[in-house]
């Protein structure tokens, strides 16, 4: 996972150092860049907000739907809470701008750049794991067999947290949120796979008929799609499996 926010910092503080370079005749000193999070709660999006929050290039503000959320953030990264933003851009109405033309939060005005890290995260059904635990003397008793077949494991989505609305939907209007604001850099941490209908990921949330909210890979490439036709500045990510080993740390360029 370090990899891909090393990836993400390069990207932004690259566009930093351009600016800070055309200003610099001008300028008694850098102006730290104001860049929103969104999904600043999650695994991804703290690790995120955290690393721009400790560099004084920048000027972080996380972007989260709940005060349970904002909670979240505060306890991972020890942050401040005029740092965060409780909001749901879901709910933002751009298209009656006449009746309110200033649908988000004051406090997200100014920001040059917007890091998205919001995706669908899937649950391991509770019923799926008792049925595993209850094969387990038998598959003790099967030779070459393992204890648990965490095939037999499933995963399912919360009730309206599905990739359809998470990865394609909501992303979307975090980017017209950008356009809106005039945000100059769009940065979307996505995922491999995204041309691969057949990869496992886009079986969570599915029954053993292929029906259900699955297909999260393919959301992930529509919103990316989006995103490239949106005009703006933007830079996608797609890490793939994210794990933390110590030598997650080390990167060549």
């Amino acid at each position: 996972m370090m990899k891909s926010i090393t990836l993400l910092l390069i990207a932004l503080a690259s566009q930093v150092q351009v600016e800070a370079f055309q200003m610099q005749m001008n300028m008694p000193g850098m102006v730290s860049k104001k860049v929103i999070v969104t999904g600043a709660a999650g695994r991804t999006g703290s690790i995120v907000f955290s690393l721009l929050n400790k560099d004084p290039r920048f000027d972080a503000v996380g972007l989260v739907r709940s005060e349970a959320s904002a909670k979240k953030l505060i306890a991972k990264t020890a942050c401040n809470l005029e740092e965060i933003v409780v909001s749901d851009v879901t709910q933002m109405e751009f298209e009656k701008e006449a009746e309110n033309p200033h649908p988000w939060p004051y406090a997200l005005d100014g920001a040059e750049a917007m890091v998205i890290c919001t995706s669908a995260v899937p649950q391991i059904s509770k019923v799926s794991i008792i049925k595993a635990m209850l094969k387990i003397p038998m598959n003790i008793l099967t030779p070459k067999k393992k204890a648990i077949n965490f095939r037999d494991l499933q995963f399912k989505y919360k009730p309206g947290q599905y990739p359809e609305m998470v990865d394609y939907v909501g992303q979307k209007k975090q980017i017209d949120l950008a356009k809106k604001m005039g945000v100059k850099h769009v940065v979307l941490v996505s995922s491999m796979g995204g041309l691969d209908k057949n990869n496992f990921l886009n079986q969570i949330g599915k029954d053993k008929n292929g029906e259900g909210h699955g297909d999260i890979l393919i959301w992930k490439r529509k919103a990316e799609r989006y995103l490239c036709l949106s005009g703006l500045q933007y830079t996608v990510i797609h890490p793939g499996g994210l794990v933390d080993p110590p030598e997650a740390n080390k990167m060549q360029l």
